[in-house]
């Protein structure tokens, strides 16, 4: 996969967002299941595959092979 730069990253988010029209803010934060690190929402990283689907992955790609399916909120 290949990353690309994404210039208006709350844009993208809004129109990407799998989970219906009400995407986390930037500056939210939210723990990666897969690497268990606590992240800054709008840190996010975004891979296009060989077929052209585009995945929004976690900050700390490629060595964390999260999603934004795999972010949780972070317990207080």
């Amino acid at each position: 996969m290949k990353e690309i730069e994404i210039n208006d990253k709350q844009r993208y988010l809004t129109e990407n967002y799998p989970f219906g029209n009400n995407p986390p803010n930037l500056a939210d934060k939210r723990e990666c299941i897969h690497c268990g690190k606590v992240i800054t929402v709008g840190d996010f990283k975004v891979f296009k595959d060989k077929y052209g689907d585009e995945y929004i992955s976690c900050p700390n790609a490629p060595d964390c092979d999260g999603t934004i399916i795999d972010w949780i909120t972070v317990k207080k």
